[in-house]
């Protein structure tokens, strides 16, 4: 089974080209209470979308799923609304899955999925290592149709220098396997175009399927639209870049002999990044 494809993007017109070119998701993300206070010292993407944003991308999808990531569980104050408000606003406006972000307790997750009652598919980002101590118990709360392993802000939470040293620690290998265990589809991290990255995208699509991931988000260095004025342009970095994806999908399918050298050359990779030895990409 190939890797369900997600692609952050609140543009009609790029959604649209992701759509064509067979991204399987397109991600509105509307995540912002407390990203900006945790990532602050970061290159990482923060966005603010909005519920208009669904409406509008529900109005123009006919083949990609709506994935929406609301806010972790809050209050209501001044600045925002409830998480009841949110996520209630967000399944009125078609959102095909729900993504709950930064839970940390059994508590929240039984409430997001009160709120959803069954009226979206639900995705965990599983991201903070408090989450995963209490994993087993959150695993056994029905409802839970997906959980996506968030590497970024767990590996911060875990104070690691470079994310992917989750992949080669055996964190994110034990997270799959207790996930996997209770037949609860999961997935993580995003991915690059083949041969960019930090890490080589082709080392982590490989481990993907080793891992029996089935997910994961395409990165901005597979896209960064802002780079480019020329639509066209954009349009052939998808058909090149999911094509060439779906190439070596099969090839992993179909080979299982190699997985264990590939572990090997991804050790060596992540290494050279948390050693310094190889440049930071733009």
């Amino acid at each position: 089974m190939p890797l369900k494809l997600m692609y952050i993007t609140n543009r009609p017109d790029i959604a649209l080209i992701a759509e064509k070119n067979g991204v399987d998701r397109i991600f509105v993300d509307m995540e912002y209470i407390g990203k900006a206070e945790r990532q602050g010292n970061l290159d990482t993407v923060k966005n603010h979308h909005t519920i208009h944003d669904i409406q509008v991308l529900r109005g123009v999808l006919t083949q990609s799923e709506l994935l929406v990531r609301v806010n972790p569980i809050h209050e209501k104050t001044d600045e925002y609304d409830s998480s009841e408000d949110e996520i209630e606003a967000t399944v009125q406006a078609g959102a095909d899955v729900i993504m709950l972000p930064f839970f940390k307790t059994v508590a929240e997750v039984k409430r997001f999925l009160r709120i959803v009652n069954g009226r979206a598919r639900t995705m965990l980002l599983l991201e903070t290592p408090e989450a995963v101590e209490v994993l087993d118990e959150i695993l056994d709360i029905p409802g839970i149709d997906e959980i996506h392993i968030g590497i970024n802000d767990l590996s911060l939470g875990y104070k690691k220098r470079f994310m992917f040293e989750l992949l080669t620690d055996g964190t994110v290998e034990r997270l799959c396997r207790q996930i996997g265990q209770k037949g609860i589809f999961y997935g993580f991290g995003g991915i690059a175009s083949l041969g960019r990255g930090l890490v080589p995208a082709e080392l982590i699509i490989k481990e993907h399927y080793w891992l029996g991931s089935r997910m994961a988000i395409l990165s901005r260095s597979f896209c960064n639209v802002d780079q480019f004025e020329d639509i066209n342009a954009i349009e052939e970095i998808f058909f090149r870049g999911v094509r060439e994806i779906r190439t070596l999908e099969k090839e992993c399918a179909s080979h299982t002999r190699y997985f264990t050298d590939n572990r090997k050359e991804l050790k060596a990779a992540v290494e050279a990044v948390v050693s310094g030895k190889t440049r930071k990409e733009k």
